[in-house]
């Protein structure tokens, strides 16, 4: 992984302009060749049982790979997010490029328009593209800084029926925690039902050395973590020294900012994709704009998602999601 580094705008990383990214995937066949080269950068194997006895130019319309071993055809896409999609393969590289370089996240009509497939396709394949983040985070080993935020719609906006009361400013708002580790760089946040001790330091020692230092506000639920110190938020202490969380609520501010600038709102049955995509994205952002197209390629290997599991949320009439 690459040294954490700082600069203004992320300068000393290669973007990748709209020209070069065509350059890059004039056709369907040449991003094929490119998702190929990326999941076997050593060669096919089988993407069913990894036998590397694999014949090429295979007479399926659509699978133009045969194993030999257990006699089954298959693509690149087979066993990733985009098993069983009609979609291009240049439309999904241009797609994971958009959402790769869009800082305040991409909604699936802007996908719609940029890339002529239906809206519905697009939202598929957004969420699809999401889970590209979502991985296993490994062990921080601090400093740590330590956070909580809420995501929901103001409840005057809210149809009656809807309407909830969980406590002052915080009415039917979904909890997201995230820890920052400040040697790294790198957030790990995840959805919790409440903001009480056990659930919030539950999250924190997941993610968190026992013997890291831990940063937090003054709320009272983070009391009792190990090498603990607060910042007073309740009398407008905000730094003081080492101690302070401004990592954490920079990411929050800028999740927020595709919130309402983007999204407009995030569906409970699918916040935490939301959540796993920011962090993933501030996580990567020291690469090149090709390497985190890779890396997301890579992360949506063995993880299919269905357009009629993935529906059930509109289905819910408080999970609609754009």
């Amino acid at each position: 992984m690459r040294e954490s580094r700082n600069g203004p705008g992320k300068s000393y990383r290669k973007g990748m302009s709209i020209q070069a990214l065509m350059r890059q995937f004039p056709s369907d066949e040449a991003a094929e060749a490119w998702f190929i080269e990326t999941r076997w950068p050593d060669g096919i194997t089988c993407a069913r049982c990894g036998s590397d006895n694999v014949q090429e130019k295979a007479s399926h319309p659509t699978m133009p790979h045969r194993c030999r071993t257990c006699r089954k055809f298959f693509s690149v896409k087979h066993g990733t997010a985009m098993e069983s999609s009609k979609i291009g393969y240049q439309a999904w590289a241009i797609a994971i490029y958009i959402m790769a370089t869009g800082l305040k996240g991409t909604s699936s009509m802007k996908l719609h328009r940029d890339l002529d497939i239906s809206q519905k396709s697009t939202w598929h394949m957004a969420h699809r593209i999401r889970q590209s983040f979502d991985e296993n985070p490994e062990m921080f080993t601090g400093p740590v800084e330590a956070d909580e935020s809420y995501f929901g719609g103001k409840q005057r906006n809210r149809h009656r029926d809807e309407r909830r009361y969980d406590g002052p400013g915080r009415s039917g708002k979904r909890v997201v925690a995230g820890v920052k580790d400040r040697a790294t760089n790198r957030i790990s946040a995840r959805m919790v039902e409440t903001t009480r001790r056990r659930e919030l330091q539950g999250f924190v020692a997941q993610r968190a050395s026992v013997s890291a230092e831990h940063f937090t506000d003054d709320l009272a639920s983070y009391q009792g973590l190990p090498n603990h110190t607060a910042v007073r938020h309740s009398i407008g202490e905000y730094v003081r020294g080492q101690a302070h969380i401004n990592g954490m609520e920079s990411f929050w501010s800028m999740m927020k900012r595709g919130y309402y600038g983007t999204y407009h709102r995030m569906s409970p049955a699918h916040l935490q994709r939301y959540v796993d995509e920011f962090a993933g994205r501030h996580n990567q952002r020291s690469d090149d704009t090709i390497q985190q197209m890779r890396n997301m390629v890579r992360g949506m290997i063995g993880k299919r998602l269905r357009y009629k599991d993935l529906a059930v949320g509109r289905r819910n009439p408080e999970s609609r999601a754009t």
